[in-house]
């Protein structure tokens, strides 16, 4: 196992000693699609298969969700592709340029990371998004997905690689670990220093967990969504209610889901019912506190501590009452995880007291937290969500997977 590994990672570092140029990186992903569109019979067949597999061993519904095929969901994954082949080469851009007093240029010129390694779960879009990202920012890729998606994962990975081929690019920039052995992950994680630049986790709460505690690589990702809407006192109702009900309920699977409910103490007894209703009305669990629960109609269940700190990924949202926007921060900055929260008021003081306050990769106002995402953004896809302080932070996109360098320019200078 070790020596398949190693050299994967050795092919990944051989592949990027050639440099492509960005009209032969699109043509590379044109021929993708041609082939995504050709084999679109083959995939939905295949992705059957690891359905099939999938709930004979009783995964879960949200991840059946996530690793299921249909022609719509084809079609969305084409779109990624069509949108990052439109988006400009992000390598070797002029970052920043500036001259010193003694007459030295320099300039900070964007580069690749170089190898990433993606380990993921369940989600097929992830395999195409992701080798598409890569390729045209200049990084090699290997892909370790869930044995649950290795079917899809598998045709996808090979078609990209075939349209390497096709246009004589080194196929090794984009490789799939075709091997169910759990053991891989952890080599990956503790073995590939030397190989792999930086990794990127895409998954449940476990996988993340497990990666963030046994890699010595970097990594960028996130490990939960908690994600917060606060209904504020200068709120609009109908604005409040078509919001919420799109922020929880749209896709409740997805890491940018809201799960927990601010409502301001001052409009819950004229919001609440109407703004809860209409989530119980789609069938939605409502958990919430005391205050809350004395003004609200319908069935709602005693919210306890653990509940403001639970990522449901289901039709479940918790409901608190706060006594302002200090407190709402306050409470989202605690049980929050960094990734997405989101103000709903038409008072614009306390919008920009929300987002310069709130300790988030994504800060929202008056709109669906489910916008968190790298296509919303109009980054052509993402790898992923990330939390972390430093960057990059928030969708990881095509923009976001470089680093850079400096070019120092002189006329013989030597330093005093």
């Amino acid at each position: 196992m070790s020596k398949y590994i190693k050299l994967i990672g050795k092919k990944a570092k051989k592949a990027l000693e050639n440099k492509v140029d960005s009209r032969t990186k699109n043509k590379v992903l044109k021929n993708y699609l041609f082939l995504l569109k050709k084999n679109k019979k083959k995939i939905l067949k295949e992705n059957k298969k690891d359905v099939k597999f999938a709930k004979k061993n009783k995964l879960k519904t949200n991840l059946i969700d996530r690793l299921m095929l249909t022609s719509k969901k084809l079609e969305s994954i084409k779109k990624s592709v069509k949108d990052i082949i439109k988006l400009g080469d992000p390598i070797d851009k002029i970052l920043e340029n500036w001259k010193r007093p003694n007459g030295l240029n320099i300039k900070k010129i964007s580069t690749p990371i170089g190898v990433i390694g993606v380990i993921y779960e369940s989600r097929p879009n992830v395999t195409s998004d992701i080798s598409s990202l890569c390729f045209k920012s200049g990084n090699a890729v290997i892909l370790r997905g869930g044995s649950e998606a290795i079917n899809t994962n598998k045709i996808l990975s090979s078609l990209f690689r075939k349209s390497l081929m096709a246009n004589k690019i080194n196929p090794d920039f984009v490789q799939f670990i075709n091997d169910k052995n759990r053991k891989i992950v952890d080599f990956l994680l503790a073995k590939m220093t030397d190989e792999i630049d930086v990794i990127i986790p895409r998954g449940g709460k476990g996988l993340v967990k497990k990666v963030q505690a046994k890699s010595k690589l970097p990594i960028i990702g996130h490990l939960e969504g908690i994600c917060h809407t606060y209904i504020d006192k200068d709120a609009d109702l109908k604005m409040a209610t078509k919001v919420l009900h799109n922020a929880k309920l749209r896709n409740t699977s997805i890491c940018g889901a809201t799960e927990t409910v601010l409502f301001h103490k001052k409009i819950i007894k004229k919001f609440c019912n109407t703004v809860l209703k209409n989530l119980q009305n789609s069938n939605c669990k409502i958990i919430g506190d005391n205050f809350i629960r004395k003004f609200f109609k319908g069935k709602i269940y005693k919210a306890k501590d653990k509940d403001w700190s639970t990522e449901y990924l289901s039709a479940t949202i918790s409901a608190k009452s706060v006594n302002s926007c200090d407190q709402a921060i306050e409470h989202i900055n605690k049980y929050g995880t960094s990734h997405t929260e989101s103000i709903i008021t038409k008072n614009k003081k306390t919008a920009q007291k929300f987002i310069k306050n709130v300790d988030s990769s994504i800060v929202m106002h008056n709109t669906s937290t489910q916008f968190a995402d790298g296509g919303e953004f109009g980054f052509g896809g993402e790898v992923g969500i990330s939390t972390n302080s430093l960057p990059p932070r928030g969708p990881v996109g095509l923009n976001q997977l470089i680093s850079y360098k400096y070019e120092v320019h002189g006329k013989g200078h030597i330093r005093k």
